[in-house]
């Protein structure tokens, strides 16, 4: 593995895309959501990316070595914490008895982990390093939105696929965004988690125009975040040494 990721950072990244999709879909497919094979595949992945970051000195880099110093900036991520509340909205109605509800909320926490440090760490930071700005942040959000009609196959409707796929995509760009500006991929980690896991405790029952509403207003709080991020934040010494090895400019 690190052979390769010295040779190209982005095969490196669309091998790990791969694994993770491929793998994750499969035992999702096979054995549920709420499965113990589901949850130890999650583990493994998760630990395997952690301990190559870790190994080989890219804490920083990919930013795990600690928080944002530059949180006054960011507002504090408060329009992250709004939009990670989202799944609440609609009430409490957990889908699976226990065990299968603790291997599923387990699960959720650790694709957050996995997501934000393969699409955001990995690829972004890749990208970053060998084209501009605006195609690394569009390609991650783009790519990891789409990801998610793997849901298709793990037996959900196309509507509401698509559905998951606009949020996704939306919230793509607040995490792409909060990472280069931040420095720190730990907040879209922590936010990610809790959309996920709290999309195992809510419940579905919400009226389509209700969920209309939400997704606008998730494009709308997604695009005024990440604009005022792209116009108002400076971006950090790590991300802009990227931007220098690539010989582009930064968007503001």
């Amino acid at each position: 593995m690190k052979k390769l990721y010295e040779k190209s950072e982005i095969t490196f990244a669309i091998l790990w895309i791969v694994i993770y999709t491929v793998g994750m879909g499969t035992l999702q497919n096979n054995f549920g959501l709420d499965s113990l094979w589901h949850m130890l595949g999650l583990i493994v992945i998760s630990v395997a990316i952690f301990l190559f970051v870790k190994k080989n000195g890219l804490m920083g880099k990919y930013g795990l070595a600690g928080w944002a110093k530059n949180s006054k900036a960011m507002l504090w991520f408060i329009p992250l914490w709004l939009l990670s509340c989202i799944n609440l909205f609609g009430g409490f109605s957990p889908d699976h008895p226990i065990p299968g509800l603790i291997y599923a909320a387990v699960s959720m926490a650790l694709v957050g982990f996995a997501e934000e440090l393969i699409f955001r760490g990995f690829l972004f930071k890749a990208m970053l390093k060998d084209g501009s700005v605006k195609a690394a942040v569009v390609v991650s959000s783009v790519t990891f939105g789409l990801g998610h009609i793997v849901n298709l196959f793990t037996g959900h409707d196309l509507v509401e696929t698509l559905a998951q796929v606009v949020f996704a995509v939306a919230l793509g760009f607040v995490f792409t965004f909060v990472f280069y500006k931040s420095g720190s991929l730990l907040p879209g980690i922590l936010a990610h988690s809790f959309i996920d896991v709290s999309s195992v405790f809510a419940s579905d029952e919400g009226s389509q125009l209700v969920n209309l509403i939400l997704h606008i207003g998730i494009v709308v709080v997604s695009a005024a975040y990440c604009l005022y991020l792209a116009k108002r934040v400076e971006t950090p010494a790590i991300n802009q040494a990227d931007l220098q090895k690539g010989s582009v400019s930064d968007p503001q």
